[in-house]
């Protein structure tokens, strides 16, 4: 028997659209509050800002390349042309205490990393002072994949200590890549162990255990979600072999500025009403780990690909922060994103890269 999940869920939305529709004002959420500025909507651009480091010059020069999307679309040139020649400036000046962040081992490769990097600036001025937008975009996208590997080698071991409570489950201890045939095509995910250890552990366990392949979505709702993870037969998660019951994995939530995740508490029982979740439920194919209406820590092994709608679902405003726990991103096939439908499911899922950060306990 199959159990409704994520059903509450369901009903919230359900309000927001009836909102919509008669231009009628939805309910403040409880769980999250619309952040200062413009919320980022970009996964890599998320997953990026998730990672466990302090590096102020390299994040800071991150924001200024990502916050040019608006002077983009504005088209004003001058503008965009400056904030390239002062990340210049930033990057040169700074490239000293840039390298010195980096271990010993890391300083060759971190140097050929920002000697790109510079490079990449170089052709973002060019194309701005062309007025060459896809240019533009072509060497914003370098650059930031620059800063992201750069970023990604100043990560140091794994940042917190999980609850003993938890020690017979799998963790993932860092991050995991993982591509998901479906009936449509394929899409890539990343995983964030570093956020969501025990639920991204949980996924990736059960991928390598080919759990996932041939299973349908049983539930595809538009503009929302598309749920998976339901396995034949009478039970609705995944029976452990050792234990012959299904293995549940608690709720697992983490907040910028708190050094562990919060477990099996909403940011309604936390009092977090203004809170935003490192990994946040904020753009189109972030995945999320369905627990059921009654309990918190049921979840065992179905998932969902949230189908953000700005308009519905707005990210820092939206019904899921908080009562959800996201563990990562799409970050290619948006394109069969878009296509699946209740008719569609996965084929076979497969782990790309990060393997070797899985344990399957402590």
């Amino acid at each position: 028997m199959r159990r409704t999940r994520v059903g509450g869920l369901w009903a919230l939305l359900l309000a927001v659209v009836l909102c919509a529709a008669t231009g009628l004002t939805a309910p403040r959420p409880v769980a999250a509050a619309l952040p200062p500025g413009n919320a980022v909507t970009d996964p890599a651009a998320l997953l990026r800002d998730a990672l466990p480091i302090e590096a102020t010059d390299l994040q800071d020069l991150q924001h200024r390349l990502e916050s040019t999307s608006d002077d983009l679309r504005a088209k004003r040139w001058s503008a965009l042309t400056n904030v390239v020649r002062r990340s210049q400036s930033l990057l040169g000046t700074r490239r000293v205490g840039l390298l010195d962040s980096f271990d010993p081992a890391d300083r060759d490769k971190a140097e050929a990393l920002l000697e790109q990097l510079q490079g990449s600036l170089q052709d973002m001025a060019t194309a701005a002072e062309r007025q060459d937008r896809e240019a533009f975009l072509d060497a914003r996208r370098e650059a930031l994949s620059r800063i992201g590997a750069a970023e990604a080698e100043l990560v140091g071991p794994f940042p917190f200590t999980i609850p003993a409570a938890f020690d017979d489950l799998p963790r993932l201890l860092g991050r995991a890549t993982v591509r998901l045939t479906t009936t449509k095509g394929d899409l890539t995910a990343v995983v964030d162990g570093y956020n969501a250890p025990l639920t991204a552990g949980a996924f990736v366990d059960l991928v390598q255990r080919g759990f996932y392949d041939d299973l349908p979505f049983i539930r595809a709702e538009d503009f929302y979600v598309l749920q998976t993870g339901d396995p034949a037969g009478p039970a609705d998660g995944f029976v452990d072999p050792k234990t012959h019951s299904n293995r549940p994995v608690p709720l697992e939530i983490k907040v910028p500025g708190e050094a562990s995740p919060f477990y099996n508490q909403t940011f309604e029982d936390l009092g977090l009403f203004k809170a935003t979740p490192t990994l946040p439920f904020a753009t189109k194919g972030t995945l999320g780990w369905a627990h059921s209406d009654e309990a918190l820590d049921d979840g065992s092994s179905q998932f969902f690909l949230f189908l953000f709608e700005a308009e519905l679902t707005p990210a820092g405003l939206n019904l899921i922060d908080g009562r959800y726990a996201a563990f990562g991103y799409v970050t290619d096939g948006f394109d069969v994103l878009e296509e699946l439908t209740a008719d569609d499911g996965i084929v076979k899922a497969t782990v790309l890269e990060g393997a070797e950060n899985l344990r399957p306990h402590a």
